[in-house]
Formats: structure tokens, C-alpha cells, sequence
């Protein structure tokens, strides 16, 4: 026999009678909408500024997904990471778009406050660096060539200096299907014949093949800004005090992962 009490329906969850959560107060939109502070009346600075702390929650989500990335590759489970590159590629490419809005900006509208950035530079984005850390490109020189580092910011870098890499989850995975890794020479070895024997190491090879679409896509993004800073701002130096869009050219051929750019060559 059923009771009233047992067949009472559930409290609400949905719908304005739920009463738990509205869009706003999960978003904390009233505190993010808050946070487009100008520096002057220019017309087109809120776009720089709305523009760039988009780029700032893009680089929280990445460092997300590429942590736990590695950790997949640490444990053996491939399709796991090789998933969560495949939403990092798509993150990157919505990055590389985004140098589109900005351009949108002439340089003359940027001059308008462009004075009142100084010393603020995207050179000092800790989240960017983090980015390099993790996939590879650590360089501990950038704690002390920027000066501005809050400790919490520092203390971020340093752990991304004594943590693995991406590169190194990706040998400990390739350990793990029992391709050798001690040197370059047998890395470059294993790599072909995970690439010629894609029945028998295929998961190895497609997590070689996100990795390095993860590296093509951050140089993609580095080419794109650089052509970006040109077209706005010529061979001015940068606010930062960099040497602006010289330096950034000077970035275009960096790879993270060489070895997987040299396999093409020998395959």
C-alpha cells in the first residue's frame, strides 16, 4: 500500500520555483561585469580590456583541461587525453579568431590610450606562462626579467618549473606501451614505429598527433598576434618596455615539440 508521503512530489529543482541558483548569481555576473575598470574615455577601450580578460579566462580553462591531460597520460588513459586535446585545439583556434575582434580597433583609436597602459604588457600574463611551463617551454629567467610578480604569481611559476611537462607524460605513455624513450634517437625510433604500426600503438600515435596539433595551434596563434601588434602599433616598443613586435617575431619559430616535427622528415 503507497502512503501520501510516498507519493509526494520531489522538491523543485527547475524553473523559477526551484529558488536555489538564478543565471546571474551562478555566473557572479554583477562581479564580472563589474571588472571593465577604464583608464581613460576612449571609446574602444573596453573592447581592449574585454578582449584580453576573455584571452585570461580561455587561459584558466586550458591550463584546466592540459593538467588534466597530462594526468590521462600519466595513467595510461589515452582516449581520455587525447579527448581533452581535442577541446583544447578547439579553445586555440577561438583564440586565434579572436585577434579578428581586436583588429576591428585602428591604430588610432588605440593611441587614444594606448599611453596609459604603460608599464602593463601582455609580456607580464602569468596564465600565458603557465601555458608554455606545462606544454614544455619552461624559463625560469621570467621570474626575474618581471619585476611585477605578486608572490602567488611566482609561486605558480615555480611549481610549473618543478612539475612534468606534457612532453613528459607523453614519454611516460609511450613507456608504457613498451616504446623505449631514454634518448632522442629512441624516441625518434619509437615515434616511427608507433607511426608505422598504427594497429598496434594507434592510441600512442594519435596522442602524438593532438600534441602536436596543440604545438602547430600555439604557433598558429603566436603568428597571428605578431601581424596583429604590427598592423597596430609598426615597430613602436612595446608598453611592457619589450622591443614589441621584433621580439614577438622572433618567437615565430619556437617549437614545443621538435622531435614530433622532425618525425616528418623520416617517415
Amino acid at each position: 500500500m503507497t502512503t501520501d508521503k510516498e507519493i509526494s512530489p520531489p522538491s523543485a529543482q527547475f524553473g523559477e520555483d526551484g529558488a536555489r541558483l538564478s543565471y546571474g548569481t551562478y555566473l557572479r555576473l554583477a562581479q564580472l561585469l563589474d571588472q571593465q575598470r577604464l583608464e581613460t574615455d576612449a571609446h574602444d577601450e573596453l573592447l581592449f580590456i574585454t578582449i584580453h580578460q576573455v584571452y585570461e579566462l580561455w587561459f584558466k580553462q586550458l591550463l584546466h583541461e592540459l593538467e588534466a591531460a597530462r594526468q590521462a597520460m600519466f595513467d595510461d588513459r589515452l582516449w581520455w587525453a587525447r579527448h581533452l586535446l581535442n577541446r583544447v585545439h578547439e579553445i586555440e583556434r577561438i583564440l586565434i579568431e579572436q585577434v579578428g575582434v581586436l583588429e576591428t580597433m585602428t591604430p588610432q583609436d588605440f593611441l587614444q590610450f594606448r599611453a596609459q597602459l604603460a608599464p602593463a604588457s601582455g609580456f607580464q600574463s602569468v596564465q600565458f606562462r603557465e601555458l608554455e611551463f606545462i606544454s614544455g617551454a619552461k624559463d625560469a629567467a621570467f621570474l626575474r626579467r618581471f619585476r611585477g610578480l605578486t608572490e602567488d604569481e611566482a609561486a605558480r611559476l615555480r611549481r610549473r618549473l618543478d612539475e612534468p611537462t606534457l612532453w613528459d607524460a607523453f614519454l611516460a605513455a609511450m613507456r608504457a606501451h613498451d616504446l623505449p624513450t631514454g634518448t632522442d634517437d629512441e624516441i625518434s625510433a619509437s615515434l616511427r614505429t608507433a607511426a608505422h604500426d598504427r594497429g598496434g600503438f594507434g592510441d600512442v600515435w594519435e596522442l602524438a598527433e593532438g600534441l602536436m596539433s596543440h604545438d602547430e595551434l600555439a604557433a598558429g596563434w603566436r603568428a597571428r598576434h605578431v601581424t596583429m601588434v604590427e598592423r597596430m602599433i609598426g615597430t613602436k616598443t612595446g608598453t611592457g618596455g619589450s622591443s614589441g613586435a621584433s621580439y614577438l617575431r622572433s618567437r615565430l619559430d619556437f617549437r614545443y615539440y621538435p622531435l614530433l616535427w622532425e618525425l616528418r622528415s623520416w617517415l
